[in-house]
């Protein structure tokens, strides 16, 4: 299975969610993060960087844009908040049946958004880091169900 971790400028949330992830090792599962408005080769935020370092889950990690590529290689798209799902399901309606919020995907169909931790505080980082881990955590068993 292939997902791809969607957020804005993928710098924070998804390169997050996609460490949590990987750093699961599960067997048959490839990981990729994206954003939407993404500048190509940024680096991962430092509050970021620090917090994935401190939960001893290094990275090397540069900016990728949201490509037609990137969603053609997934199986499951998973965004950080409604209005990723609905830009991309706009602009590429053939990737619909596999794209959704990561709290929609994990809740079974209630929404919600994962606060965006840009500018703000490592503390903010940390309560990001600490929902994104567990909603990575409910992934994994969804896709164990499978």
């Amino acid at each position: 299975m292939k997902i791809l971790f969607v957020c804005t400028g993928n710098t924070c949330r998804s390169p997050m969610a996609e460490v949590i992830l990987k750093h699961k090792q599960m067997t048959n599962v490839e990981v990729r993060s994206a954003g939407i408005y993404a500048m190509p080769n940024a680096e991962m935020s430092t509050h970021a960087q620090q917090v994935l370092y401190e939960a001893n889950m290094t990275h090397q990690h540069l900016a990728t844009q949201l490509s037609i590529a990137e969603m053609e290689w997934a199986d499951l798209i998973l965004t950080m908040t409604t209005a990723h799902r609905d830009t991309i399901i706009a602009n590429y309606p053939n990737a619909e049946r596999k794209v959704f919020t990561l709290k929609e995907y994990t809740s079974g169909g209630s929404g919600g958004n994962v606060v965006d931790p840009y500018g703000g505080s490592k503390e903010i980082y940390k309560e990001t880091f600490a929902e994104l881990t567990e909603l990575v955590e409910r992934v994994v068993k969804k896709i164990e169900e499978n």
